[in-house]
């Protein structure tokens, strides 16, 4: 027999370190992935006897198990992992799996679990196998198992099934009521998830791969099952609304197509400056995370857009970026605003988009809209003076562009923009598809710093100016009523720093602040902004602010 020098001239026969080594052990133990409810987004592995097992859903072998192993002080043997699975479905619960690992280096392992039943309970553990020696078993684990998926339906009697005999009651252009009825089958001796939400897309737009309950385009289900969805559609004929119901496990339902039919309106529409998709009711634009521009009504309770502007359409093939201003238009089509945008990049140019098919813009391509001369200036009192030496004959030197409105109501014009310009306000005024004369405000140049926002007029047909002071977050309110003369007045707007309204703005709070118009109805504008995460918040007027939820 060899044996093993030990220092001091000790010798020990060969296994008699092994023997006395330190057990393997095992930590971390995880199932993958995380069991958990879609409805909250809340996951974990229920390693305790007091948490709520989550759901797993159906997978292909069943669903895969993980733990850390380690050698202990004995690093020449191989080391694995041995994970058990009972089911504690019932009263008495049984081994349905066990496998061993492959022993090799430590660290992470896995094991799929094969033959678990659909709507079982399980509690399951690991522990450390190191030749013969074993670790303790981790603490049990949790899950259930749901590998079904939900069933799903779709009615409406605003807009009903296209081929039902039934007759809509809304238009094309109106908000319909959908109901959507799901199910979650529950297996024989188990139990089933339940629906947790309903994704929807009226086409063109579609389902999305990897939507989470809680993201735009998605609408949490009620204790029975059932949601209600509002959805306009734009145009008028056959529509199709997808509809995919989700469960606690994660399972999707198959898509289901409801197709309907929305009649044009007869009826003549209001005219509401903000408004762009013809309701009647003022949008607020904003992109997307693909660079579409999305078509959200200023009344919505929700960021779901009631239409997009595909990304293809804007300056430079997205919408990310631009500056995009709304509020009028010119009288070649039905009362509902043209866009007028800037690419980031390009200041000096301004595009006009005309809106004839009320938010659809793919029929026709922008045109450039003209900047006034360098002879087409006019002082405070609508006088007219030589431009200054800095005054461009384009764009380009508007930091900041605003639509005031139109003070010429009911007469159809673009609308007044207002621009800051080498720190001083400057307004513009449209004749037809340009803009041919320039208004100098101020000369005090002590705009500089500031954030114009442009809330349209009220009730009564005053327009105002907002502006936010990026350096304190106070946010200003100036009247600019008219004149007996017709037209606007502007004093108000000689010292910034007038007219403090209640509450804070701070730039890191809303990086984006807007106005649409009057988006709850009472008769006069309201503020929105986008917070630093991205959710659109809207306000009653500058007050009570609202969270929308997470733009898409």
């Amino acid at each position: 027999m060899s044996a093993v020098t030990l220092a001091a001239g000790l010798i020990a026969a060969p296994g008699a370190l092994a023997a006395g080594a330190a057990k393997p052990t095992v930590a971390e133990p995880k199932a993958s992935p995380t069991p958990g409810f879609a409805s909250t987004g809340v996951t974990g592995d229920a390693c305790d006897d007091s948490t709520v097992p989550g759901w797993l859903g159906l997978s292909t072998g069943g669903p895969t198990l993980t733990a850390v192993v380690g050698t202990g002080t004995d690093t020449a043997t191989p080391v694995g992992a041995r994970f058990t699975v009972r089911d504690v479905t019932g009263a008495k619960e049984k081994r349905a799996f066990q496998g061993d690992t492959t022993p090799g280096a430590p660290g992470l392992v896995r094991i799929q679990a094969s033959g678990l039943a659909d709507g079982h309970a399980y509690a399951w553990n690991a522990k450390a196998v190191q030749g013969d020696r074993h670790s303790r078993p981790t603490a049990d684990c949790h899950f259930r198992l749901d590998l079904t998926p939900p069933t799903v339906a779709v009615n409406s009697t605003d807009f009903p099934a296209s081929g039902s005999g039934a007759q809509p009651v809304k238009y094309a252009g109106e908000t319909g009521t959908f109901t959507v009825t799901g199910t979650d089958p529950v297996p024989a001796g188990g139990a089933a998830s339940g629906v947790a939400c309903y994704q929807y897309a009226l086409a063109p737009a579609g389902l999305s791969v990897g939507k989470h309950c809680g993201d735009p385009g998605t609408v949490a289900a009620a204790a029975d099952g059932g949601a209600s969805v509002q959805v306009k559609p734009a145009d008028w004929g056959t529509n199709v609304l997808a509809v995919q119901a989700m469960d606690n496990a994660g399972n999707v339902s198959q898509p289901f197509s409801y197709s309907f039919y929305a009649p044009s309106d007869p009826r003549p529409k209001p005219s509401t400056d903000g408004d762009v998709n013809g309701d009647g009711v003022p949008d607020i634009l904003l992109p997307d995370a693909a660079g579409n521009l999305q078509i959200i009504s200023a009344a919505a309770t929700t960021t779901a857009p009631s239409s997009a502007v595909p990304a293809a359409l804007g300056p430079g093939g997205t919408w990310t970026g631009a500056e995009v201003l709304h509020r009028g238009s010119t009288a070649a089509h039905a009362p509902v605003d043209d866009l007028l945008v800037r690419r980031p990049g390009n200041p000096g140019v301004l595009y006009g988009y005309r809106n004839f098919a009320a938010g659809n813009f793919s029929g026709r391509s922008p045109v450039l809209v003209d900047h006034p001369g360098t002879g087409d200036c006019y002082d405070l009192d609508a006088a007219p003076v030589a431009c200054p030496a800095d005054f461009a004959d384009d764009w380009s030197a508007a930091g900041q562009l605003v639509a005031l409105g139109n003070p010429y109501a009911p007469q159809r014009e673009l609308p007044v923009l207002i621009a800051v310009e080498h720190g001083n306000l400057w307004a513009y005024y449209s004749s037809g598809l340009s803009y041919g004369s320039a208004q100098q405000l101020t000369t005090t140049g002590t705009w500089t710093g500031y954030d114009l926002i442009a809330p349209g007029a009220d009730a009564a047909g005053n327009l105002a100016l907002w502006a936010r002071e990026r350096a304190t977050g106070n946010l200003h309110a100036y009247a600019v009523p008219k004149k007996a003369d017709g037209n606007l007045d502007f004093t108000a707007l000689a010292d910034p720093a007038a007219g403090v309204v209640p509450g804070s703005f701070t730039v890191e709070a809303y990086p984006t602040l807007g106005s649409s118009g009057d988006g709850n109805a009472d008769g006069a504008p309201d503020l929105w902004a986008v917070t630093a995460d991205r959710h659109l918040v809207t306000f009653s007027g500058y007050t009570a602010p609202k969270d929308l939820g997470l733009l898409g």
